[in-house]
């Protein structure tokens, strides 16, 4: 029976093994994904496999079985490869068949030979996409999946051999100290700075991904590329690997910008690199050799010491991207009833603490949002709120919140983000600054020379919370840019879409982004709800007002705030036929007291607060108490806008 460093370290051993035993029949396909499939079922054997997105490609062994987390960027035209093909030895005529799937370049022994119109050759089709790590993925996720790995390589007296090309200087550090760097980066840096001339004296440091880049940002300097390589991160200043994957099965169900784990066998060939630049050189000499255009080659085919290659074995497609919680929560996607029963256990348990965590949460909120409970009622729901269904063009679900009433030109908003960031898995902070409007890239666009999809700043993975900073915008011209910038964020807040550019043609790509707008007044982008900020107390130095907040929190709590805010999104809701009977006849009587003030879009946004209200509760259908608290809250909400009104003079 092989053991785990034959999966692990020789995957194509093991596939040459079912490969031998079923030729000529074509269920060694099947045989190979579900002896892998079974393989990572075994307890943490997902935490065995190595990451792409935590271990730098010169620490990994080439063609051994490897994970990577990532978003879909781009799709690029399928391929045809030789799935089976048959090699000759021309002095004895012996032949030998091989398999070519997940592999880039046909093997072959020596002194042999492929034939190429052998009856045996199978001519297959797979798919490539272009992925990159998720954008806007928290520190915390990051350390987290980096623990679960390396406690597997502790625990088994392991470590991934280094390369000479690689010599790290860093000592390991606890999860609370990860924590604290996270929290206070002038920390990470003074102790970078400090042991920047020493290192581990066993010469055996776990990596981590913010600090291996090959690069700073989106451009990496090829040997075989000029200019630089723009591996197309839609957010600016990202790191990380950016990978081709090649998937051979039911690709069909995967699209741009879904958020996929890939299991497969790391391709870094350098013999991809030789080939692609003599396709290039001859494609000069002869235009008929090559149908495509030297930046699309260029483009499709990067060096794979930069952009490696990932055969995919195994494929899913996440619901979340919080490495807290189970990677699947609902019976379809949950592999086998252990599986499930272990995910119902990990559910159940969190409900039966869930009120305390709701309380703690909301006191953690209310500091941060300088005594303001209302507010930090109204960010709770947010954080939880999510697109659960279509109706025609209406996203329904989505909560858009304009906090107004912040300061302008302060830190405030900036540390309010920092806040978000520590406790969900993925965001990003937009200021909204005449300069950054005009001349950022929020669309993505059809590139047709490179035949690739320009990223742009609003391709983001689902549930990825988006904080618009409106207290950045100073008096000032919009250009053409900037008018189209605008018009996407409006149209992504309303509609939670976003019109890629194609040149000829826009193409709708749906999205699932919480977008929360922090301004002064009211904010110039359309919002689903509205809270003037009315700080209780005002500190004499903000910034050491929040750093001492951040620094109060255990991991161990920020912890319970993160899954809480992640599980409570997957939850399914539901209105009984006699709760929906009683707020109906609740609402026409609200219409017959104030048939002025009462709208139809107020009866929406109350229900999507008491659905909101419920599910912080850990209550999956709505109650009449629910209904009435949210009543409440809308009229504190409204009572507070219609002071600050009189007090301006206009409205907010």
């Amino acid at each position: 029976m092989p053991c785990v460093a034959d999966w692990l370290n020789n995957p194509f051993s093991i596939v040459q093994g079912i490969f031998a035993q079923n030729v000529p029949n074509s269920d060694w396909e099947k045989k190979v994904t579900e002896y892998f499939k079974e393989k990572l079922k075994e307890n943490n054997a997902t935490n065995w496999v190595p990451s792409l997105n935590d271990v730098p490609v010169h620490y990994l062994k080439p063609n051994s079985l490897v994970k990577f987390r990532c978003m879909v960027q781009d799709m690029f035209d399928p391929e045809f490869y030789m799935g089976v093909y048959e090699t000759v030895d021309p002095n004895t005529n012996a032949r030998v068949l091989h398999f070519g799937k997940y592999r880039d370049v046909a093997e072959c022994g020596p002194q042999q030979e492929i034939d190429l119109n052998s009856s045996q050759t199978v001519t297959s089709e797979r798919q490539t996409f272009y992925c990159v790590p998720v954008p806007g993925e928290s520190a915390w996720s990051v350390v987290v999946l980096n623990l679960q790995f390396y406690a597997y390589i502790s625990a088994s007296q392991a470590r991934v051999s280094p390369s000479t090309s690689y010599t790290p200087s860093r000592h390991k550090r606890s999860y609370e100290e990860d924590e604290d760097m996270d929290l206070h980066p002038s920390k990470q840096k003074e102790q970078h700075m400090g042991n920047s001339s020493g290192g581990d004296i066993h010469g055996c440091v776990e990596p981590k991904r913010l600090e291996t880049e090959a690069s700073a940002g989106h451009h990496l300097i090829s040997p075989n590329c000029s200019p630089p390589l723009d591996l197309n991160f839609p957010l600016p200043g990202e790191k990380g690997p950016a990978c081709l994957v090649k998937v051979y099965e039911s690709w069909d169900t995967f699209k741009v910008n879904d958020v996929l784990e890939v299991y497969g066998i790391l391709s870094v060939d350098p013999v991809l690199s030789i080939v692609n630049n003599e396709e290039r050189d001859s494609s000069v000499l002869d235009p008929m050799e090559c149908m495509d255009t030297a930046e699309e080659q260029r483009v499709h085919s990067p060096p794979a010491s930069l952009v490696p290659r990932i055969h995919v074995i195994l494929a899913q497609k996440l619901q979340h991207i919080n490495p807290l919680l189970p990677a699947c929560l609902n019976e379809e996607e949950s592999k086998t009833c252990e599986y499930l029963n272990l995910t119902s256990l990990f559910v159940s348990n969190f409900m039966s603490e869930l009120s305390p965590v709701r309380a703690e949460l909301l006191g953690f909120l209310t500091h941060a949002l300088l005594g303001d409970s209302l507010a930090a009622e109204y960010l709770i729901l947010h954080l939880i709120s999510t697109v659960y269904a279509r109706r025609d063009v209406l996203p329904l679900g989505k909560f858009t919140v304009n906090l107004s009433g912040c300061p302008r030109n302060s830190i405030f908003t900036e540390h309010i983000y920092r806040i978000i960031q520590q406790l969900v898995p993925a965001s990003y902070r937009l200021q909204m600054t005449i300069e950054n409007m005009n001349h950022s890239r929020f669309i993505p666009h059809k590139d047709y020379t490179a035949n690739r999809l320009v990223s742009g700043v609003l391709q983001l993975a689902s549930n990825t919370s988006l904080v618009v900073d409106e207290t950045q915008l100073e008096q000032g011209q919009l250009d053409t840019t900037g008018v189209h910038n605008v018009t996407a964020l409006g149209n992504l807040i309303t509609w939670q879409k976003v019109d890629y550019d194609f040149n000829y043609h826009q193409m709708e790509f749906p999205c699932n982004i919480n977008v929360l707008i922090t301004s002064e007044g009211r904010s110039l982008l359309p919002s689903d709800c509205q809270v003037h900020l009315q700080p209780q107390i005002i500190p004499p130095n903000m910034e050491e007002y929040m750093n001492s907040l951040l620094t109060a929190v255990l991991p161990s709590v920020l912890n319970k705030f993160r899954i809480y805010l992640s599980l409570l999104r997957l939850l399914d809701y539901s209105i009984s036929d006699e709760v929906t009977k009683a707020v109906e006849e609740d609402f026409v009587e609200m219409r017959k007291n104030d048939p002025e003030s009462i709208t139809a879009d107020d009866l929406h946004r109350t229900l999507l607060v008491a659905r909101f209200l419920s599910l912080s509760a850990g209550q999956t259908t709505l109650s009449r108490e629910r209904w009435l608290r949210a009543k409440q809250l809308e009229a504190l909400r409204k009572a507070r806008l219609q002071q600050q009104k009189c007090v301006n003079g206009n409205e907010l």
